[in-house]
């Protein structure tokens, strides 16, 4: 049974990502902090495009997101040392041109206005992640060091049945179908130094998927190209001023990350409309 403990303490020295403990703990440092229950903050800026064949792109939305999150450690007899990573995720859908939060948006493809439903999910939790694998083995490590930077990367491509869809998927289709792609950089010698808890990590986010629910786009083709890119930052305080605002005025909740025993099922755009409707 995988138990909850401290992290232990660090030793002097910088981090040798060939080791599968120090290359967990570098991973932990970008994820999050190796101090348990610290909070740890990530905020993006991006646009999100149209993309349908016959017409040219379109620039429907500028976003702003933030992600508030907390590691706790685990231990496993056959995996070893890990963490798990908890967090609850804000982004707005924000006009192109205003950069103001949205409450409506004109359709330019059915010509319905419809209420724009911002990103609110809580929770977004992680998988465990540990320094070995589950027959044993070390773990590859996903760290690529180049001169003075450290890069992270990763691509999740998923498909898997509809929330919103019936139970014939298998015969008609209409699967979930995105990719999500990140990728972080991080200062080579912040993040290998022992004593520090944390990395200043950088991330870039991409993010091909279907039309939102919201949009009510039905069986039209076509889908949406997400391009963020954003920084770990220090507090709230630190975030856009129109995130800032949002939590103040109607998302206190992420000011700070789940509880560490959080078990709660990951909500997403899909998932939060049929819980709504």
């Amino acid at each position: 049974m995988t138990t909850l403990h401290q992290a232990p303490p660090t030793c002097t020295g910088m981090l040798d990502l060939s080791r599968p403990a120090d290359a967990l703990t570098a991973l932990r440092k970008i994820y999050c902090s190796t101090r348990d229950a610290r909070p740890v903050i990530y905020g993006w800026s991006g646009r999100v495009w149209s993309r349908r064949e016959g017409e040219p792109d379109r620039l429907l939305f500028r976003v702003e997101g933030m992600n508030v999150r907390q590691c706790t450690t685990l231990d496993d007899p056959r995996r070893g040392s890990g963490f798990r990573v908890v967090s609850r995720e804000l982004m707005l859908y924000l006009d192109p041109v205003s950069g103001e939060p949205l409450h409506t948006w004109d359709n330019p493809w059915t010509g319905a206005k419809v209420e724009v439903r911002h990103v609110a999910n809580d929770p977004v939790n992680l998988p465990p992640v540990f320094e070995r694998d589950a027959e044993g083995r070390p773990a590859p490590t996903p760290l690529r060091v180049q001169d003075e930077r450290v890069f992270l990367s990763s691509e999740i491509p998923l498909f898997y049945s509809n929330p919103l869809a019936g139970d014939y998927q298998d015969m008609v289709g209409n699967h979930y179908h995105a990719m999500e792609i990140f990728n972080f950089t991080a200062d080579r010698q912040t993040l290998l130094d022992r004593t520090t808890d944390t990395a200043d990590a950088c991330l870039s986010w991409v993010r091909i998927a279907p039309w939102l629910p919201f949009m009510r786009m039905g069986s039209r083709p076509g889908l949406m190209v997400f391009n963020a890119t954003g920084q770990r930052v220090a507090s709230i305080a630190q975030l856009p001023g129109v995130l800032r605002q949002s939590i103040a005025s109607q998302y206190p909740a992420y000011a700070s990350p789940p509880p560490l025993d959080d078990q709660r099922p990951n909500v997403t755009s899909w998932t939060a409309v049929r819980s709504q409707e």
